[in-house]
């Protein structure tokens, strides 16, 4: 096992040591995700001693140097044991409700591991010659009987390299170092957001009142001459990013705007010093193994593997898109003007989300509290199964979970089932908000999907985790618009994870080419704003009458009103993430500088002295060098959309087409054979030698020609 594994898994090991039973699990327990380690804390520790056990088994298999199909049959065990222990803790440390001891326990268990979770776990193993020999030998091998055999030795052998295992020992050793310090500054990072999230003091009397459940009470004394004093109640606004957006919706006093959003964009302070170390420490690795940028040293695999290439390409479409957003700024500034009068001032970063939620509530005639009472979750969960089974012949069927084996009470278990197939993998639901839970919406993989033999396959299992609200004054828990998009976003990564049937769990679902990794999930999102979809499952949660069609072409209306802003918003986010790291480094950057020029540069809108939003943007960890596959996802889901499923989105026709030409393939194929089966000519495009999306059909929906 590679030094990096090891130490990943003996700090899990040493904090396991002394802890209490968390689980009350009796005799008939199954353990925490169906694993039966699992029963109690204690039981991560068996956990990673059977990882650690099948995995020497493992490599001492393959350097007995059996047949090229047998070492990487090995290979892909090896990296499923580990996956499977890492993911689990990872899933435990965002979603267990005994933070205390679960987040300690977890935590630490992550500690060596990269924080780019789109390169396989195997290349943890990277320092291991005799491993990287073999598969070496492997890929030499001109027998190996398919296409995903052979390229599934190459990705290997290319994941031991960038990983530095053909350095001599004292660059091996410093990558080593590296790849320890940028999985430490990660959870720094991210820890720093957790641990100070800012807060601001303000008058109760300015907080709405459908807000008071976001803020806390308190009490101040105030001076009402030179002896007497009195209290003064006050709410302790906590500018987290959730409670942030909802004071900058709602809150029409435009002072308590401004103190929350210069307070929510300045902390925490202490990432500006750890994301200089950061980029500097992911710039070092990538030149040390061979690359001029960390940028470069991630694209290797990707569809687009040069910088160059992916700035010019945002830079281009900053430049398309600046014209519409410049309107839309316009038409936000003058509706300032005639509601708050001429002398109102500049239009102010504080501004956008209120403005834009008025103006998209006047104009499309919305109640967005109407809208969610169409949107019961329990029938959004309907939704996702009409979707299964008008699209794919599949079933969601409920199954009881046993004792011990989920996280929390409210937490669902569905398999996916065809009736010709059987079960196809099965599916954990944990959608609700608790206090301790991460706080945004994710897909999680607990077990990929792989052939183990002719006639078994292991079936995938993952976990779909959202935080959805109980609704004011109601325990029915409603969801806006937005987070119906979301919960059909999410949904399309499971999808990707419980359709594919590769025989490598390397290439299992989600395990892509960064930049088609998002484009289930984006194509998923359509379906959550068309009105033949919508129409059935969206009820009102008392009446049971249908979605009408007049909201939804309301919700339409609104949508597009900012469709350039938020365009130009992502690719002002790619841009910062490129420059950031994908540049050469002389001297340290300035990271703050970078993030105003940029914002000067490329958007519409004004930058706020003292701010640095970048200190919270958490996808510089997991996506650093890769937030422009968003927008990639973004032209190659508008493409499949108007090319395979607009005219008929739930027909067989175009589920069959979506599963065997994209979902069941993960990553197993390369990625633009893959999009280029499914929509045909008119998918990608060339730019500079390099392989981009074609952009017209997202331009199209908004009305740009591409030039």
């Amino acid at each position: 096992m590679s030094c990096l594994v090891r130490r990943a898994v003996l700090n899990l090991r040493s904090n396991l040591t002394g802890t209490r039973h968390l689980w009350t699990a009796g005799s008939n327990a199954t353990g925490l995700y169906g694993f039966h380690q699992l029963k109690s804390p204690q039981g991560f520790q068996r956990f990673v001693d059977d990882a650690i056990e099948r995995s020497g088994e493992l490599v001492d298999y393959i350097a007995g140097m059996p047949s090229s199909k047998e070492i990487l049959q090995a290979m892909d065990e090896i990296s499923d044991t580990v996956c499977t222990v890492l993911d689990s803790t990872t899933l435990c440390r965002q979603t267990h409700p005994d933070r205390l001891l679960i987040v300690g326990i977890c935590s630490r268990g992550n500690k060596g591991i990269n924080e780019n979770e789109r390169i396989s776990t195997c290349e943890l193993l990277n320092t291991n010659r005799n491993l990287y020999n073999a598969v070496a030998k492997a890929e030499q091998d001109k027998s190996l009987p398919t296409e995903e055999d052979k390229r599934a030795a190459y990705h290997l052998r290319f994941d031991f390299e960038k990983g530095g295992v053909h350095l001599c020992s004292d660059k091996l050793d410093r990558v080593n170092k590296l790849n320890g310090d940028i999985a430490q500054l990660c959870m720094e990072f991210s820890e720093n957001i957790d641990n100070d999230p800012g807060h601001v003091d303000v008058p109760a009397s300015v907080i709405p009142k459908h807000l008071h459940h976001l803020v806390k009470p308190i009490k101040r004394y105030k001076s009402l001459g030179s002896t007497s004093r009195h209290k003064e109640k006050e709410f302790r606004i906590v500018t987290e990013q959730n409670t942030l957006h909802s004071i900058l919706q709602h809150v029409p006093d435009d002072k308590v705007r401004k103190i929350a959003y210069a307070r929510g964009n300045s902390v925490p302070h202490a990432n500006l010093a750890v994301l200089d170390k950061l980029i500097a420490a992911r710039h070092e690795l990538a030149q040390i193994v061979g690359y001029k940028s960390y940028a470069e040293y991630c694209m290797q695999l990707n569809l687009s593997s040069s910088p160059n290439a992916v700035f010019n390409f945002l830079l281009e479409m900053s430049e398309m898109v600046r014209p519409m957003a410049d309107e839309e700024f316009e038409a936000i500034w003058n509706f300032k003007k005639e509601k708050f009068g001429q002398d109102c001032g500049d239009l102010e970063p504080w501004d956008e989300t209120y403005l834009t939620g008025l103006m998209k509530s006047s104009a499309s005639e919305l109640d967005f509290s109407v809208v969610s009472s169409y949107f019961p979750l329990s029938q959004c969960i309907e939704g996702l199964k009409v979707l299964a089974e008008s699209l794919f012949g599949m079933t969601f069927r409920s199954i009881p979970v046993a004792p011990g084996e989920t996280w929390h009470p409210d937490v669902l278990k569905m398999s996916l089932y065809h009736p010709d197939e059987g079960d196809l993998g099965y599916l954990y639901l944990d959608l609700t908000s608790r206090k301790g839970k991460y706080p945004g919406c994710a897909h999680y993989t607990i077990k990929g999907g792989r052939r183990i033999s002719e006639s078994d396959y292991q079936l995938p299992v993952v976990a779909l985790v959202c935080n959805f609200s109980e609704s004011r004054n109601s325990s029915t828990v409603r969801l806006s618009h937005s987070e119906v998009e979301t919960l059909f976003h999410e949904f399309g990564h499971a999808l990707h994870s419980l359709l594919s049937r590769t025989d490598y769990q390397h290439f299992s679902g989600t395990r892509v080419a960064f930049d088609l990794a998002e484009t289930p999930s984006n194509l998923f999102e359509y379906y959550a704003w068309d009105y033949r979809v919508l129409r059935t499952f969206s009820k009102h949660y008392s009446t049971g009458e249908p979605i009408p069609e007049k909201l939804v072409e309301a919700l339409h209306r609104a949508r597009k009103m900012f469709a350039a802003t938020e365009l130009q918003r992502q690719i002002f986010y790619a841009m910062v993430d490129q420059k950031f790291f994908g540049e050469e480094l002389s001297v340290p950057k300035d990271t703050v500088a970078i993030f105003r020029d940029l914002k000067m540069q490329h958007t519409s809108w004004k930058h706020m002295e003292g701010t640095h939003w970048h200190t919270r943007f958490t996808h510089l960890l997991n996506y650093g060098a890769g937030y422009y596959t968003y927008l990639y996802a973004k032209c190659f889901a508008a493409t499949i959309w108007q090319k395979i499923c607009k005219d008929d989105p739930l027909s067989r026709a175009t589920g069959s087409a979506i599963r065997m030409r994209l979902l069941q393939h993960g990553g197993a194929k390369d990625p633009a054979d893959l999009l280029n089966d499914l929509a045909g000519d008119g998918i990608l495009s060339k730019f500079g030698g390099d392989v981009v999306p074609d952009v017209s059909s997202l331009y199209g929906e908004l009305g740009l020609r591409k030039r």
